[in-house]
């Protein structure tokens, strides 16, 4: 096997700018030299400009480098299609191998692209099976970046501007590694689907490290089974994330049979719009989603102004069939509003007052075996969240602990706000308060009649009384 090397100046004239657009169509001559990995085993395209294209094939063995990101890819208005994908792909099957993305910048034009359009056999005639699969029969979204059925696919050090829906769609996989990855939106449109990293299963191993910018929904969705209602994704590390005024922070969806394990995610950092993380099924159905063992640890978003009204803001959202959610060091200082930062045992549709404790599921019902949050810091001083319940529990939990927490609320006037409330429907097998420091608020823990066995240690509670 042979790997090219070809620098793109050699080829076509790099007349454009990954910023503004314009110049030269080079879709041809650029799209002829990546078909050299399908006759001659591999090739390195080395973007050293910027250049104006529709949309462009990789196949096995294919390295594209741009030198800095000011090179690139300008895509073409109304070409309503995603910027690159894997010429040969699958949904079900490892059929693609060592795909490299290094440097640069794609930039989507959104504004000039459709949300979505119909399927079109001319150009969507690489996925290799599931004919049926609603992805990819009627209306399928225009995604910036999509590749399905990869082995080993490595995106570092690029920036992915203005794409239409989601910046980069990852689905059947097996060895994905994305490094220092910025998405970059000034063309923000609300409640358009301007998703940034969305995996679909089966996958596994997969490593999201120093990524971050600016969405216009989930900053990032690990979906295993959001489409097939079957597969799984194992083995997931995120470590490093940077909002910029995201909607959604992380949303972890399983809502059939398939299976989400063995995922730690970490420092996740800056300021978010509405909803932080989901560890819900989204969809109303038979199923509520099947999770393994979740780690969350170092957490300190900070709330703007909710863009979504159709329900209350909220940081965790728990649900689903979860034997072990593990939640550490998680910061909330100075809160804007009265969210909550814990909502157990619901589904994200059955959150207003009507509609929560009388809400009967189509199906299984949300069951944590094993939840624990370990380090909690809540500093209130002002009155913007006079009313919380920062734990919102309405949910079935076998084991819930709550470990070095402190809520200290030096807000003037008479104490307010609940540390854990625990509501009609809610069932706790053992509630363990370990090491926690309540001040300022009305109560720690109510509604302990819904909860079988109830232990503390180390805790103060706001009548400044130790028991």
């Amino acid at each position: 096997m042979q790997i090219r090397t070809i620098r793109a100046s050699e080829v076509c004239t790099l007349d454009s700018d990954v910023r503004t657009g314009g110049g030269t169509d080079v879709t041809k001559p650029l799209q002829a030299v990546l078909d050299i990995a399908k006759t001659e085993g591999g090739v390195h395209l080395i973007m050293d400009g910027a250049a104006l294209v529709s949309h462009l094939n990789v196949w096995d063995n294919t390295t594209i480098e741009c030198l800095t990101r000011d090179c690139g890819f300008y895509q073409i208005a109304g070409t309503d299609n995603s910027i690159l994908t894997n010429g040969r792909a699958s949904r079900s099957r490892l059929v693609s191998r060592n795909i490299t993305l290094l440097g640069g910048t794609y930039n989507q034009n959104c504004a000039h692209q459709a949300h979505d359009r119909p399927y079109d056999p001319a150009r969507d005639a690489f996925i290799e099976d599931d004919p049926d699969n609603p992805l990819f029969k009627g209306n399928r979204f225009v995604f910036g970046l999509e590749f399905y059925g990869v082995e080993r696919l490595t995106l570092r050090d690029l920036t992915v501007r203005d794409f239409r829906t989601f910046a980069v769609t990852v689905g059947c996989f097996e060895n994905v590694t994305i490094e220092d990855v910025w998405l970059d939106l000034p063309g923000r449109m609300h409640a358009q689907n301007q998703d940034g990293f969305h995996f679909w299963g089966p996958g596994r191993y997969l490593t999201v490290r120093n990524v971050g910018g600016r969405v216009g929904d989930d900053f990032m969705n690990i979906g295993p089974d959001e489409e097939d209602l079957v597969s799984s994704i194992t083995d997931v590390l995120v470590d490093g994330v940077f909002h910029d005024d995201a909607d959604q922070s992380i949303r972890l969806l399983s809502r059939g049979t398939g299976r989400l394990d063995r995922v730690t995610i970490r420092n996740v950092i800056g300021t978010y719009r509405s909803f932080g993380f989901y560890i819900n099924s989204w969809f109303p159905d038979k199923t509520c989603g099947q999770f393994g063992d979740i780690l969350f640890e170092n957490i300190d978003l900070r709330q703007t102004e909710p863009n979504y009204d159709y329900r209350p803001p909220m940081l965790f959202s728990v649900g689903g069939e979860i034997r072990s959610l593990i939640i550490k060091n998680v910061r909330h200082i100075d809160p804007a509003d009265n969210r909550a930062l814990f909502e157990i045992g619901l589904p994200f549709y059955a959150t207003t007052p009507a509609t929560i404790d009388d809400y009967v599921f189509p199906g299984i019902q949300p069951h944590v075996d094993y939840l624990e949050v370990d380090g909690l810091t809540l500093l209130q001083k002002g009155h913007e969240a006079d009313g919380a319940e920062w734990i919102s529990n309405y949910g079935t939990v076998d084991t819930f602990v709550l470990r070095n927490v402190s809520a200290v609320r030096t807000t003037p006037g008479e104490p307010d706000g609940v540390l854990l409330a625990n509501h009609k429907r809610a069932r706790v097998g053992t509630l363990w308060l370990d090491g926690v420091l309540c001040r300022g608020l009305a109560g720690v823990v109510t509604g302990k009649e819904c909860v079988g066995h109830y232990l503390e240690s180390r805790v103060m509670r706001p009548d400044g009384k130790k028991e």
